[in-house]
């Protein structure tokens, strides 16, 4: 790998560590701030809220920017909001700062992609596949590490760690071998309606909203049912039941055999979302162990289904790759947001077992669609 690359790398682990890191300290910050499962929630939502509007709101405020000089102007203010972050002292504070993340995490992954498909236009393939894997170790260290820190010291701590992170990658940045353009896609009315008009996008943008709006609503309410199952547990244990998302990284590295093995990519969507919908339903167990074993075949199910999506979403159009592939992300962050909301809600009035048959009913509503509309994609 060369120096560009682990530099690129680096700051994608770093960015969606920021992301993340707040999941696990949910319940010690509805604690700290005498809040609700509800509000604490909103620390994630808001941020996948965000970069679901990004690639349309960003293609129309931003015509041409420097991608580097984007990136690190845009390190630097996650820089002062992840120090900002560890000395607020009140929710509507905490949540303001979190809101400043949200408008510039969009701008930092945009910008790291952009420069990752253009820094190396040989190995395009291989670097997007690395931008995957990234994201999705990203996300795991964030949640480990958030966790680790609050336990042995305190959650103040864990953003000014992020924010010594931070300051390393905006360094790391300075020395990128890059001079370019983001790639910021400024979508037409008309060519977002004649896409939706292909019952083929509709159907994969459908199923990735409700799978994702499940898999958020599960990792959102996940700390606050393990505090319900073991009150004692600390935030470091809660951390450690996210270990299965790294599954994510095996699921894209291997989608190829996966697909191969089913016999295209929609018979894999179907078995994935099939057995998405009974891991979901096994969470009903009551034993932390068990769960947190059962949320490795979770994560299969999920990343299954999310890494054959993309690549079916990026296969069926030759031409607006950019604003199909901005329209998945666009679903599948939408879905991610409510998901990291609404069910919230749920397991207030409900419980997580009421929660858990709610997904369920969605997911075979997203079964059903899949199965039914299978022969739209036989070529």
């Amino acid at each position: 790998m060369n120096k560009n690359l682990l530099i690129i790398i680096y700051g994608l682990i770093v960015t969606m560590s920021v992301m993340y890191a707040t999941q696990p300290l949910q319940p010690l910050l509805a604690q700290e701030f005498n809040i609700t499962i509800i509000e604490a929630s909103q620390f994630t939502a808001i941020i996948l809220f965000f970069l679901a509007v990004a690639p349309i709101i960003y293609g129309y405020i931003l015509e041409k920017v420097d991608a580097k000089k984007m990136l690190i102007n845009a390190s630097f203010i996650l820089l002062i909001t992840n120090i900002f972050l560890g000395l607020s002292k009140t929710y509507e504070f905490f949540l303001f700062f979190r809101f400043c993340e949200a408008l510039v995490i969009p701008a930092i992954l945009t910008s790291l992609m952009s420069i990752l498909a253009n820094i190396d236009k040989e190995n395009v393939k291989f670097n997007m596949s690395i931008y995957v894997a990234g994201t999705v170790f990203g996300g795991l260290v964030g949640r480990i590490f958030s966790g680790f820190i609050a336990t042995n010291l305190s959650y103040e701590y864990v953003f000014y760690s992020l924010s010594l992170a931070i300051f390393i990658s905006i360094i790391l940045i300075k020395k990128l071998e890059f001079d370019g353009e983001a790639n910021i896609i400024k979508p037409k009315f008309s060519d977002v309606l004649n896409i939706l008009k292909d019952r083929r996008f509709m159907v994969i943008y459908f199923v990735m909203f409700f799978v994702f709006f499940v898999f958020s609503g599960v990792l959102n309410v996940l700390p606050f049912r393990a505090k319900e199952l073991e009150e004692g547990l600390s935030e470091f244990k809660i951390a450690l039941l996210y270990v299965g998302y790294g599954m994510g990284v095996v699921v894209s590295l291997t989608s190829k055999r996966i697909v191969k093995f089913f016999q295209g990519e929609i018979n894999t969507i179907l078995f994935a979302v099939i057995f998405y919908i009974f891991t979901i339903a096994f969470l009903q167990i009551e034993n932390i162990l068990q769960l947190f074993m059962l949320l490795f075949l979770v994560c299969i199910g999920m990343f299954t289904t999310h890494t054959v999506s993309t690549q079916l979403a990026n296969s069926m159009k030759a031409s607006q790759k950019s604003l199909t592939s901005g329209m998945y992300l666009t679903f599948y962050y939408l879905g991610g947001a409510s998901g990291s909301i609404v069910p919230s809600y749920i397991y207030k009035a409900f419980g997580w077992n009421i929660m858990l048959y709610v997904f369920i009913v969605l997911l075979l509503l997203v079964s059903f669609v899949v199965f039914f509309n299978r022969k739209l994609f036989k070529i």
